[in-house]
């Protein structure tokens, strides 16, 4: 089967193939070993400070001259309040509590110790260091930012998880969409952080497909060539692949936590706000189970500050029960070879199909 054509002439690359960004789990290698394949790689920045960015998109150009996106979080901050102060109290007392109990000994930092930015001064460093390809989830870059990044000739990427995101999407002159399926691992790229679509992938797709003339990649439970050909057949013009690489030779998860993906179970994965104050995909645990639901949780980026260090702490430990393993609906077997191997395989096994 011939892949389209679209998408991979606008990025200048050989396969219309998303490297998926994976906060804390790609790392600049895994973004030139999926450019080495033929592939769009992500070097993930999240919610990075400015200054951390910059050796990260230094070091992806010192191993690859190929084309490579960054990827960064566009997110409100909320303001601190009374209310948010005295919550925030109560939830470190508590996770410290839970954790202690469970061997796990942290001192969570406290709310004027945190260090939140803006997506704001990411872009400045981005646009400082000649980036070519900007991709964005949580919501878009406000109107002016837009502007700039335009300006600077970068191509924009953004994130839907609805018919009405890609639409806005869409008129605000964003390049490519990634249609993120439910099924998706990690975060969800919702704009509402409360009411998120529970609308299934292919269903989606094909729904957003029918409405907008953007090229669209698609993303969510693709774990081989029938999953890629499923989501052509709806409209995808170009894949997102995050999960079937988490146990790549690149990855940054440590060896407990590749131990625990041959262990999954369907009903072990589970969409929470309990690490984050976002909802994401991963896998259930002890944590989760106890935090899930409570009232201990506090809106991102706050709630992802305070457990910070409770996942650091319990990454020293090897304690899968306090780690957040983000992880998408399709199970299969996770591949320990080289991001470039895996996604050569891929493509390969695409092109025989009839």
């Amino acid at each position: 089967m011939l892949f389209p054509e679209t998408i991979s002439k606008k990025l200048n690359i050989p396969y219309p193939v998303i490297q998926a960004p994976m906060f804390g789990v790609s790392t600049p290698e895994m973004v030139a070993a999926s450019a080495d394949a033929g592939c769009l790689g992500s070097l993930a920045l999240g919610d990075l400070p400015a200054e951390k960015c910059i050796p990260l998109i230094r070091k992806t150009r010192s191993l690859t001259e190929k084309p490579f996106a960054v990827n960064i979080f566009v997110h409100d901050i909320p303001e601190i309040t009374a209310g948010l102060r005295e919550k925030y109290t109560e939830a470190k007392a508590f996770v410290e509590t839970f954790a202690a109990e469970n061997g796990l000994n942290v001192n969570l930092p406290a709310l004027e110790d945190l260090t939140v930015n803006t997506y704001h001064e990411q872009l400045e460093a981005i646009i400082d260091e000649g980036c070519g390809i900007l991709s964005f989830t949580f919501a878009i870059p406000d109107e002016e930012s837009i502007g700039r990044l335009k300006e600077k000739n970068m191509l924009l990427i953004g994130t839907s998880t609805s018919v009405e995101e890609a639409l806005l999407l869409e008129k605000a002159g964003i390049d490519l969409i990634v249609v993120q399926g439910i099924e998706a691992g990690g975060h969800r790229g919702t704009f509402n952080t409360e009411n998120i679509p529970q609308i299934g992938g292919m269903s989606l797709l094909s729904q957003i497909a029918d409405h907008i003339d953007v090229p669209l990649m698609y993303s969510g439970g693709i774990y081989n060539a029938k999953t890629m050909q499923a989501a052509r057949a709806l409209g995808a013009e170009g894949f997102q692949v995050g999960s079937m690489l988490l146990a790549a030779q690149e990855s940054a998860l440590l060896p407990f936590e590749r131990e625990r993906l041959k262990t999954v179970q369907e009903n072990d994965i589970v969409l929470t706000k309990s690490f984050s104050g976002r909802y994401a995909r991963g896998i259930s645990n002890r944590y989760i189970r106890k935090l899930e639901g409570s009232d201990y949780i506090l809106p991102y980026p706050y709630q992802n500050k305070l457990t910070g260090a409770l996942r650091n702490a319990a990454r020293l430990q090897q304690d899968a029960d306090f780690v957040s393993i983000w992880l998408g609906q399709s199970i299969h077997d996770y591949s320990t070879q080289s991001a470039k191997n895996i996604l050569e395989n891929l493509i390969e096994e695409y092109k025989q199909l009839p």
